[in-house]
């Protein structure tokens, strides 16, 4: 498949992504840029949430990673199960009866603007990262088999990408983001199921011999048992129930699609559908990995290797799409692909304008601004964002060197893990504190952690359960300072 025919196939998806955008940004008003009016309906919101959990991420580098650890993946979407239903009925209920815009809006009723700032400033952190991560990992794919070998370089292919992204998410916000993401994750999921029904043509097997190899490989490995691994299973779930907590319910770009729904009701409804749906799309994404590596054996085709020889888990997939199947199977992954590289960053854009205008400059308080005013202002920090998302995907070009699923939760680890703390302690706690000590332990946190990490035993590796360790720590220290600051009677207001 040529380049310029796959370049043609991104334009006419993007036309109509501009489309459904103009078609839903007309009249946009500041409610409808950060709440959708409140009219979202719940399974649109359902069904765009796969593609802002699932993004390039799961499309690439789940299915990559199935050659290291086999199927033990759907440990932690176990763990993200468990972890929907927290969400719905104890964090939902919450942001619905404080009637917020931004969720860190709690923090400010629980402690005070600093403690808002500081959580906000963490979910800053960890979605510019993050949402970059993701973003990286899609473009890369379609910048090395398309954008590249037309004489593009990478910077302006990602500069391209994200100009795209910033003309149909700039003024609608959320109204258009529920609808457009809907769309993404129809095509995305398409995407996974096409390529594998493609793979399975290509080796002349039946559904039922599809299955029979796949569960008699030596990939089909779903549990972990082994205490000392970093995916020894009881780790894998506890750190997916606590990822999908902080991922998803402390998540400004998760909640605010929800937040955009009729009533507290229909969140829920949507939360508890969206759990089960992407449990049985994560499994298809494991399958869609063994039949990979399976293709690769049975057609004796060598793996893609980095420069230190182990394989490139992260191009498997791409190379397979792209060099071996046929000319359909192209157009299906590059159907996936282009979802997931829209759908990964474009919530991201408003979401991080959102808590930024919100919960840094509390502009929507200052009823002295006008309200062109404001949406100038909201607009610049829009195109902020865009730039800050460019930048931090050169670097993950420069530097990154591991699977980026590894990366953005190891990352989600040291980031959302104080979040975690804060919240739990001002849910749970009634009892006052000096915020300064607050903010205090949360930068302090990471800082630990990280330095026990490099001196924890080899017989312990740490895995998806860091998230975990930071949030406990952060909150012993929460409380060791209020333990403290109690006993020398200083007096809090």
């Amino acid at each position: 498949m040529s380049g310029s025919f796959i370049l043609l196939f991104i334009a006419i998806y993007f036309l109509l992504l501009l489309s459904i955008a103009y078609i839903t940004s007309r009249k946009a008003s500041a409610f409808s840029y950060f709440l959708g009016n409140k009219a979202s309906p719940w399974y649109i919101v359902a069904l765009g949430m796969i593609g802002d959990s699932l993004s390039g991420v799961t499309y690439i580098s789940v299915p990559g990673k199935v050659y290291t650890s086999g199927l033990t993946y759907l440990q932690i979407v176990l763990g993200y199960f468990l972890g929907y239903f927290i969400i719905a009925y104890v964090l939902l209920p919450l942001y619905y009866r404080l009637n917020v815009t931004s969720i860190y809006e709690f923090l400010e009723k629980r402690f005070d603007k600093n403690v808002q700032k500081t959580g906000a400033l963490f979910f800053i952190i960890s979605r510019l990262l993050g949402a970059a991560g993701r973003l990286y990992l899609a473009a890369n794919v379609i910048h090395q088999f398309v954008l590249g070998p037309m004489g593009w370089s990478f910077g302006f292919s990602i500069s391209v990408i994200l100009i795209l992204m910033l003309l149909y998410t700039i003024k609608g916000g959320i109204k258009t983001l529920v609808w457009t993401d809907a769309l993404q994750s129809l095509f995305l999921v398409m995407g996974v199921v096409l390529s594998i029904l493609a793979i399975n043509q290509q080796l002349n097997w039946s559904f039922a011999e599809s299955i029979n190899h796949i569960v008699h490989s030596s990939y089909f490995k779903v549990f972990d048992w082994n205490v000392f691994s970093s995916n020894f299973f009881l780790k894998d779930l506890l750190g997916g129930i606590f990822i999908a907590v902080a991922m998803t319910g402390l998540d400004q770009n998760m909640m605010q699609k929800n937040l955009s729904c009729k009533s507290l009701n229909e969140a829920q409804k949507n939360i508890i559908s969206f759990s089960f749906v992407m449990v049985i799309v994560n499994i298809f994404f494991q399958c869609l990995g063994v039949l990979i590596y399976l293709y690769f054996e049975n057609q004796q085709i060598p793996l893609p290797l980095k420069e230190d020889g182990s394989i490139y888990t992260d191009k498997v997939f791409p190379l397979l799409a792209l060099q071996y199947l046929n000319i359909y199977s192209a157009l299906f992954f590059i159907l996936g692909l282009t979802a997931a590289t829209f759908s990964s960053a474009d919530s991201v854009l408003t979401t991080l304008t959102t808590s930024f205008y919100i919960d840094i400059l509390h502009l929507h308080q200052n009823s002295q601004i006008s309200e062109s005013r404001k949406q100038y202002i909201r607009t610049f920090i829009h195109i902020m964002f865009t730039v800050l998302i460019w930048t931090v995907i050169l670097m993950y070009d420069a530097f990154n060197n591991k699977a980026i699923v590894d990366t953005i939760l190891m990352l989600a680890g040291y980031t959302y893990g104080p979040l975690l703390a804060i919240y739990a302690y001002g849910i749970f706690s009634k009892r006052k504190i000096q915020s300064w000590w607050v903010i205090l332990s949360c930068f302090i946190s990471p800082l630990l952690l990280f330095g026990m990490q490099q001196k924890i035993s080899l017989h312990y590796k740490i895995g998806n359960e860091l998230i975990i360790w930071n949030m406990l720590l952060t909150l012993l220290l929460i409380i060791f300072g209020q333990i403290s600051l109690s006993r020398k009677k200083i007096s809090f207001t």
